[in-house]
């Protein structure tokens, strides 16, 4: 078992994207058999630029106010609301608000690409 409060893992730089960060919550490493599980935190006006995977991501917003954009179709995402990625889409995230943007991102384990 692993019981931990998010904030007792230590956030990483994400691709070198300033004002972003992620906490590798469970995957791999963690000994996971399915999933990888992580937190992402992004500051005001920050910008994970659009990228894809072969897999798909289930997002569920913690905190803050962002836009996602799947395959440029762009919706509005603030706390509670959630988004399914599926596998192959262009997609991205924008801090829109003024706080900082949480949000849990869950990925097949084939997506924990850590060393």
């Amino acid at each position: 078992m692993k019981a931990l409060h998010y904030t007792e893992v230590e956030p990483q730089e994400v691709y070198g994207i300033p004002g972003v960060t992620v906490r590798w919550l469970t995957g791999k490493k963690e000994g996971a058999p399915n999933f990888a599980f992580r937190i992402f935190e992004m500051e005001p006006g920050a910008v994970i630029p659009s990228h894809q995977h072969d897999w798909e991501h289930e997002v569920f917003v913690l905190a803050g106010e962002g836009l996602v954009g799947v395959d440029g179709e762009e919706r509005p995402l603030k706390e509670g609301d959630f988004v399914l990625i599926p596998p192959g889409a262009s997609h991205k995230f924008i801090n829109t608000g003024n706080g900082v943007f949480r949000f849990i991102c869950v990925i097949p384990l084939k997506g924990d690409t850590r060393p």
